[in-house]
């Protein structure tokens, strides 16, 4: 029996990223200087018209001096791990 994963919240990360450049106090101008990302990439990003990709999710993450781990973690907001199987 195949059991998928429950679905990553892209939303909860999006969310994630607006909060974090605003409690920076910087503009998509500013976030893109600092992370070598174009605004428009932020743009799209923030207002969840595209994903972005792990290189980009990177330099986000380094730009805001998040650790990548915590910035992800967003994803599996209401999720339960997996239950280990009985030996």
């Amino acid at each position: 029996m195949t059991i998928f994963p429950p679905d990553p919240d892209f939303e909860a990360l999006r969310l994630e990223l607006a909060r974090l450049r605003a409690a920076q106090g910087w503009s998509y101008d500013e976030l893109a200087a600092r992370s070598g990302l174009a605004r428009r990439t932020l743009i799209e990003i923030e207002q969840g018209r595209t994903i972005g990709t792990l290189k980009t999710w990177h330099a986000l993450a380094h730009a805001l001096s998040t650790p990548l781990d915590e910035l992800f973690a967003t994803l599996r907001n209401g999720h339960q791990p997996p239950e280990k199987p009985d030996n």
